[in-house]
């Protein structure tokens, strides 16, 4: 009888699922180091946060029953195209956050701050993008919706969390500006923010 799509469909959502367990576990489980002093700290970014929250939400939570949607592809082969796609890219976006979060040690936090001795992390995921956490957290979100099939939730979602993004962004490397000055510049000339060749 072969692999039907619905089949396909379901075990990709079981997959995404896990990845959003891993991707969690990344902050929950990760070692705590020692507290840093805090030195300065900028709350504008919890409104970015918010606004890629809602991003989140779209994807996820804006249409109920999600088990008992059918696949938008109706053939087998296009399903687990998109299945491999979005299972791959939201890995490679779970693997990618937990580097980044473990380069960044004491130094990460959930809005943009500075540290007494805070240092510009430029190794590791850092050398190939300046903000590798929300480069994940937006693969993570397009892997969603591709996955659940929510093509206009996803659109919608995207300019959403675009918008969240570029506040924490422009929150985040306006603390980094004003602490590290030429060095953060001469970083961010040679290092994209969120995606290469794009932004």
């Amino acid at each position: 009888m072969g692999i039907t799509p619905i089949a396909i469909y379901h075990f990709t959502l079981e997959a995404i699922f896990l990845c959003w367990m891993a991707f969690a576990a990344v902050f929950l489980l990760r070692k705590r180091p020692p507290r840093a002093k805090e030195s300065r700290r900028d709350h504008l970014s919890l409104l970015g946060m918010f606004l890629q929250g809602c991003a989140y939400w779209m994807v996820w939570g804006s249409t109920p029953a999600l088990f008992h949607r059918t696949p938008v592809l109706p053939s087998a082969a296009a399903q687990l195209a998109l299945s491999i796609f979005s299972i791959t890219l939201a890995i490679v976006s779970v693997w990618l956050v937990g580097a980044a979060v473990r380069t960044l040690g004491t130094q990460w936090a959930i809005t943009a701050r500075l540290i007494e001795g805070h240092r510009l992390v430029t190794d590791g995921p850092y050398g190939f993008v300046r903000n590798p956490i929300y480069t994940g957290m937006f693969g993570m979100l397009v892997a969603t919706g591709l996955a659940f099939g929510h093509w206009i939730q996803l659109i919608i979602g995207i300019v959403l969390f675009a918008i969240g993004l570029g506040i924490r962004v422009h929150s985040e490397e306006k603390l980094l500006r004003s602490a590290f000055g030429e060095e953060f510049e001469d970083y961010a000339r040679r290092v994209p923010a969120v995606l290469p060749g794009i932004y």
